[in-house]
């Protein structure tokens, strides 16, 4: 074995026991999949990835994901020894409180995460929407002898995610719309939890590839070097597919005993399997986390080539700035996400009148209006562009030899377009929005919670947000999805009132950087309401305001009608209906509960005053949760029920959602 061999193999081996030594430690962890990948990984972070440890955010670095987050010390062990700043000890607290190694990597918490990983399959995903992303921004601002944007996207991907419904939806999309810049290693090492894949996972997964439209190859040996380089090689050179190249590994590579068995995945080796497993590599027992200094020296030549790298790049994009300076601006500025001047000019006004508008056809107004001004406002619909309103007018299709267009079509595809979504607002530079019917909302949750526990920025568009869909029937009317969505942490969800409110949901959206954002819009069109202001974003921008007061000394019963989305006109005729029975309704339009509820108490309680128990919340959905702002003397009019078929003014009424129904019911709390 020459020296070079010889230090490949130390090098392997540091990651293998690392990883070992750290899942050991902690008395929990998977230590399988680090094992078996070690020397696939180790031939492409030493041979092919190009990135600075010393500034993980450079634009231009290949991004890596790891997909099967469960194998993170694999991931850790290549960060600490390639110079991030993750220091040793780190690794030595995996999965220990407060530490930078949890138990799945979480981006914003660890150097050099790209993207937080765990479900599997939403690693796959995001890949494909970091693809996308480089694509477009390649076509958009690359120049003849300036290729600003010159990068791949690697990904390890595992059996686990293969097997998951959003992985197949990506990798259709990612196969139809040619991602060449998309490159894969798939684990295969035939094992899962419950056995071998074979006894769920029968189909030849490369010819399904081959199918999507993708570059396929396979490595015999994962532990071959060479080969792997070889393949890995061969993929950057296909330039007009996306490539995943299946490699055969053995999870627990070296374990005497646990090698290729379900033993090796989600359980510590033991201190006896530690110790035969390291004689059997010819590693030493003790200390552990143990790092050769040459090996050290090795890795950590990451450092000067990244950032040798780097500063070629800087040096070409100070050229570029001085030949495009608009360009490079532009570029500076959406990097930064920062919005340019007089970025939301042209939102329409929209004037009150009893006829008005639905909330999804004024949304799509003021996108339009949007996107005119803002280029990084990209996305589409899950096959519901028409229903949505979300078709970019003065854009085309995002499609291969048109990337520099700004209308995805994801096709049927909601979890896939979620995840996506997330993958092209963490590459930087865009500001992703995808739509689809709120009912669908149950498809793409999982990774409307990923982006709520990344910080990311995503629009999702909901639109036929009640049993204001109507003839569609109870499949179709969404009753429980608002709430589901009200409840996850770091979500912002807007259901705004009529298309003022709308416009002021769209303002906020924009100018929100560190949280998704929800948008519930009806099918249905609400009248447009005579605002308090003739600014609604103030009101909408804390959640709740009152939007028709209370008469002042008429020394009648007071009450409190809450009214959200198509709802908050109800609340409004409601209103007109007990001045008839001498009873003074406030109306409060609560939009947000998670902007309220960040609001100073004194605000809320200038909004819902304490010492007014007589309160009356409506909304045309499941009634857990309003009671925190009815009180336990409040009540509900609601829909703790499934829909029904129906012109949606036949089911309204039938099924109680009504001005009637509020007014009753705010009688009875006054009256008794």
């Amino acid at each position: 074995m020459s020296n070079s061999e010889s230090l490949s193999q130390a090098a392997i081996n540091t990651i293998r026991f690392l990883s070992v030594d750290g899942v050991q430690k902690a008395n929990a962890g998977h230590p399988g999949a680090p094992m078996g990948l070690a020397a696939p990984a180790y031939v492409l972070w030493t041979r092919f990835l190009k990135h600075n440890p010393a500034d993980p955010a450079w634009p231009n670095r290949d991004r890596f994901i790891l997909s099967p987050g469960h194998a993170s010390m694999l991931l850790y062990s290549l960060l600490h020894l390639t110079g991030y700043d993750l220091p040793l000890q780190e690794l030595k607290q995996f999965r220990q409180f407060g530490s930078l190694t949890p138990g799945h990597p979480e981006f914003g918490l660890t150097p050099g995460v790209e993207t937080t990983t765990g479900p599997l399959g939403q690693g796959f995903a995001n890949g494909v929407g970091m693809a996308i992303a480089q694509a477009h921004m390649a076509a958009t601002f690359n120049r003849a002898g300036y290729d600003i944007v010159d990068h791949y996207v690697y990904g390890i991907v595992s059996d686990g995610d293969l097997m998951e419904g959003i992985a197949a939806e990506a990798a259709s999309l990612a196969g139809h719309l040619r991602l060449g810049r998309l490159i894969y290693l798939y684990d295969d090492n035939h094992i899962t939890i419950e056995g071998k894949t074979e006894i769920a996972f029968t189909e030849d997964r490369m010819a399904r590839f081959r199918a999507y439209g993708w570059h396929t190859q396979q490595v015999k040996d994962g532990n071959d070097l060479e080969a792997v380089a070889e393949t890995i090689r061969l993929a950057k050179s296909v330039t007009d597919r996306p490539s995943i190249i299946a490699v055969r590994t053995h999870i627990g590579y070296g374990s005497p005993n646990k090698q290729d068995t379900p033993a090796a995945h989600g359980a510590p080796l033991g201190p006896d399997e530690v110790l035969l497993t390291k004689e059997n590599l010819d590693w030493p027992v003790e200390p552990t986390f143990y790092i050769p200094d040459e090996v050290e020296v090795h890795f950590r030549e990451a450092l000067a080539t990244g950032a040798d790298q780097q500063e070629q790049w800087q040096a070409q994009f100070d050229d570029f700035a001085l030949e495009h300076p608009n360009l490079a601006a532009e570029w500076k500025r959406r990097m930064a996400s920062e919005l340019p001047k007089d970025w939301d000019a042209d939102v329409p006004l929209f004037e009150p009148g009893a006829k008005g508008v639905a909330t999804r056809n004024a949304s799509g107004m003021v996108l339009n209006a949007l996107a005119n001004r803002l280029p990084e406002l990209m996305g589409g619909s899950a096959d519901l562009a028409p229903s949505t309103k979300t078709l970019l007018k003065n854009s085309g299709d995002f499609e291969p030899g048109a990337y520099e267009n700004r209308n995805m079509r994801f096709g049927v595809r909601e979890h896939a377009m979620a995840a996506i979504l997330n993958g092209m607002s963490l590459y930087g530079g865009l500001r992703p929005f995808g739509a689809t019917f709120m009912v669908f909302a149950d498809y793409l949750r999982p990774s409307v919670r990923i982006a709520a526990m990344m910080g990311q920025p995503v629009i999702f568009v909901l639109t036929h947000d009640s049993i204001g869909v109507g003839e569609d029937g109870p499949t179709h009317q969404p009753v429980e999805q608002i709430a589901s969505l009200r409840v996850i942490p770091g979500l912002i969800v807007l259901r705004p009132g009529d298309a003022r409110e709308t416009a002021a949901a769209w303002r906020i959206a924009m100018e929100t950087r560190d949280r998704p954002i929800a948008l519930a819009l009806t099918r249905q069109a609400i009248p447009t309401l005579t605002a308090t202001s003739d600014d609604p974003k103030a009101g909408v921008g804390r959640g709740a305001y009152v939007i028709a007061d209370w008469a002042e000394d008429t020394g009648q019963d007071q009450v409190i009608l809450i009214g959200t989305g198509s709802e908050l006109q109800l609340a409004l005729e409601a209103r007109g209906l007990l001045a008839a029975e001498g009873i003074d309704a406030r109306v409060v339009s609560m939009p947000s509960w998670d902007l309220f509820e960040v609001q100073p108490r004194s605000y809320q309680e200038s909004v819902l005053p304490p010492d007014v128990t007589a309160r009356v919340a409506v909304e045309a959905g499941v009634t857990v949760g309003w009671d925190r702002y009815v009180g336990l003397d409040g009540a509900v009019v609601g829909l703790d029920r499934f829909g029904a078929s129906g012109a949606y003014q036949a089911v309204y009424e039938g099924l109680g959602i009504s001005a009637e129904r509020v007014a009753e019911a705010a009688q009875g709390l006054v009256r008794g």
